[in-house]
């Protein structure tokens, strides 16, 4: 059963590269043509090839559940992978309602880096810790990732209008900080890059250390250390020592990482403008070419409308019931909590610019990457780097 839940999440990215592939073909649409009509053949295609990628990560996600006696939503690998499939939920809903492929050419490979970014983590099955073992868990998590999904679609709508609006062709803060955010992404594919290619080589690096409880504790490297653990010593002969010790409440081994990640992720990014001569956004903006800037504001702006609400079920009012139930208290400002609360302030932000004060347009635009970057801050940095009650994740 779980060889089947992998094959089938295989078949999934395949199937949802293949829809990108498809998708871009339809790019080579006529200009005048209504974006807003029925979709092309080419269109036609690559929704259909997502929704067939989409049965079988569902199908993943069914076997898993099956294997694991639980929701496979209790670690990282898990939550990344369901967060990458409601992603493409989202993506595959709000295209029946507003036909737009370029839509497609950008959530899909969003969706894909997400996936790929799971798959670095560990991904065997293992029983849940007493605190997780609720109908809560299927409740909260699930509801939580479903709305940062559809949020997510407003991300993607906003990137196109910024890389469509914005002029590429001279230096100004929006070209910089649109750069900044495609850098962001650069980043992810290098980490999946870095750990892939030092996994190959089964390269591991032991730490015994004093952990935040001032025990002795070990830890395994699986990237050359660039920042260790604190009070840590390495026991394994032959490998570079850390130029950097951390405080204990500081997870070493995950800083390492996201470090790791930032720089193959500048590696990439200057080897693409070295090969090109071109900035990352001029790169792409001829895929926006037929995509009507109201639409994507459109898009963008119904997308949080949808994703908020949800968000606010799973992640405030859900996440309080369960840690009521769990730990006696309904808030406790852990990492995860506090977080889950600043990403839900801004969005209740963003609403409130959008409707009382007019910020439609780039404005709009911006403020869905923003809260995009928020989301996956609260994913990436306060996952791997600041440990709390909510790391569950042996990475």
């Amino acid at each position: 059963m779980v060889e089947l839940s992998g094959n089938l999440l295989f078949i999934a990215f395949i199937l949802y590269l293949l829809g990108t592939f498809i998708f871009a073909g339809s790019i080579r649409q006529k200009k005048n043509m209504d974006v807003q009509k029925k979709p092309e053949r080419w269109s036609k295609v690559g929704i259909v090839v997502t929704i067939f990628g989409f049965i079988a990560q569902l199908g993943y996600f069914i076997t898993r559940w099956i294997a694991a006696g639980h929701a496979p939503v209790s670690n990282l690998f898990e939550f990344i992978t369901f967060f990458g499939m409601m992603l493409v939920a989202a993506f595959i809903v709000i295209f029946f309602i507003y036909r737009n492929a370029v839509l497609g050419l950008f959530s899909l490979p969003i969706a894909l880096l997400i996936i790929a970014y799971a798959s670095m983590f560990p991904n065997e099955i293992s029983p849940l810790v007493p605190s997780l073992k609720s109908y809560w868990l299927h409740i909260h998590v699930t509801t939580a990732a479903t709305g940062e999904a559809v949020l997510a679609i407003s991300f993607a709508a906003g990137l196109i209008y910024l890389i469509k609006s914005i002029d590429q062709t001279k230096s100004s803060k929006s070209s910089f900080w649109l750069e900044v955010v495609l850098f962001s992404l650069i980043s992810v594919l290098g980490f999946i890059l870095t750990t892939s290619s030092f996994a190959i080589a089964d390269y591991e690096s032991q730490f015994v250390y004093t952990d935040k409880d001032g025990e002795t504790a070990e830890t395994t490297y699986t990237l050359p250390a660039i920042v260790g653990p604190h009070e840590g010593e390495l026991v394994t002969e032959g490998h570079i020592e850390p130029m950097v010790q951390v405080p204990a409440f500081i997870n070493a081994k995950k800083l390492n990482t996201v470090l790791w990640s930032l720089g193959a992720g500048a590696v990439l990014y200057l080897l693409i403008r070295l090969i090109t001569r071109k900035r990352i956004g001029a790169l792409l903006k001829p895929l926006t070419k037929n995509s009507k800037l109201e639409l994507l504001d459109e898009i963008g702006y119904r997308s949080v409308l949808i994703g908020f609400p949800i968000f606010t079920l799973g992640a405030l009012i859900f996440a309080m019931i369960w840690a009521q139930l769990a730990w006696s208290r309904f808030w406790g400002w852990d990492p995860k909590e506090v977080w889950a609360l600043i990403t839900w302030l801004f969005y209740a932000a963003f609403l409130h610019l959008r409707l009382s004060k007019g910020w439609h347009g780039e404005k709009s635009a911006w403020l869905a990457v923003i809260g995009f970057a928020i989301i996956m801050f609260n994913l990436i940095v306060v996952n791997l780097v600041i440990a709390g009650l909510h790391s569950y994740a042996g990475v």
